[in-house]
């Protein structure tokens, strides 16, 4: 149990949902894990979950779409820490319900993209540096399956940012690649996080389970996997990937 032994692993967006199941399980697997969000409460819980492990653990609370906060993050995961070898850019979420492209507004367009692809874009920016200096790191950005396939329901703002994530991940992924930093996405398709089981009624979830030849809705473990596997030297010669973590959904959409 000790894939990431003595790694410093950072990841957004995890007092909850995708991103606390990735933090426990790098964390179960001998990472020092730096958590964020914005419920100081909700980072209290998780952190004393990561606590049980052994490994040291640090809970930031930051605003994704501002460079300075996102700044003053990484300085303090490296005074307390240390050097950063693994990101996940997980925050994130649909600002928008689904509508015609005519009636979203223009303030709903732009906290999509700003929460999605420009959190992701300057998450990147401020690690980068320090992980071309060292020569190694691994990135990992959360895309959505809302960003690999077209739906007349989709919510554009939402999708567009994801799909946006992904030529993101994949440039990025070209650039460092000499320097010895792999950069990876992760595409979910529906999840049942705590939230969603709340706001999906139950007649609803099995309609969609029917979209899916395996026949069941991701759970945040299945999303933390991946990542694992991202983070973990068992991927060292794989970058620019986008993984499909949907049940097949995408490929028979």
């Amino acid at each position: 149990m000790n894939t990431l032994k003595d790694k410093v692993a950072v990841v957004t967006g995890s007092s909850r949902g995708i991103g606390a199941s990735i933090a426990k399980l790098f964390a179960e697997e001998g990472a020092h894990v730096a958590i964020h969000g914005r419920d100081r409460a909700a980072l209290s819980l998780i952190e004393t979950e990561l606590e049980q492990f052994g490994g040291r653990v640090t809970s930031v609370v930051a605003d994704v779409t501002n460079f300075d906060d996102l700044e003053a993050m990484r300085r303090h995961i490296e005074q307390t820490l240390g050097s950063i070898d693994v990101v996940v850019a997980n925050a994130g979420g649909s600002f928008t319900m689904p509508a015609p492209l005519e009636e979203i507004s223009k303030d709903g367009w732009r906290a999509s993209v700003e929460g999605n692809l420009t959190a992701t874009f300057l998450t990147i920016k401020s690690v980068l540096p320090a992980m071309k200096q060292r020569k190694s790191g691994s990135i990992i950005t959360i895309s959505s399956a809302a960003g690999r396939r077209p739906h007349p329901n989709s919510p554009i703002p939402y999708s567009a940012a994801k799909a946006g994530i992904q030529i993101l991940t994949q440039d990025v992924a070209a650039q460092v690649g000499p320097f010895g930093i792999r950069v990876n996405c992760i595409a979910p398709e529906t999840i049942l996080t705590d939230r969603n089981r709340a706001r999906i009624p139950e007649a609803q979830q099995q309609q969609l389970v029917e979209f899916h030849p395996i026949r069941r809705l991701g759970s945040p473990e299945d999303v933390a996997r991946a990542a694992l596997f991202f983070a973990s030297d068992q991927s060292s010669w794989i970058t620019g990937v986008i993984l499909d973590v949907a049940g097949g959904a995408v490929m028979t959409s």
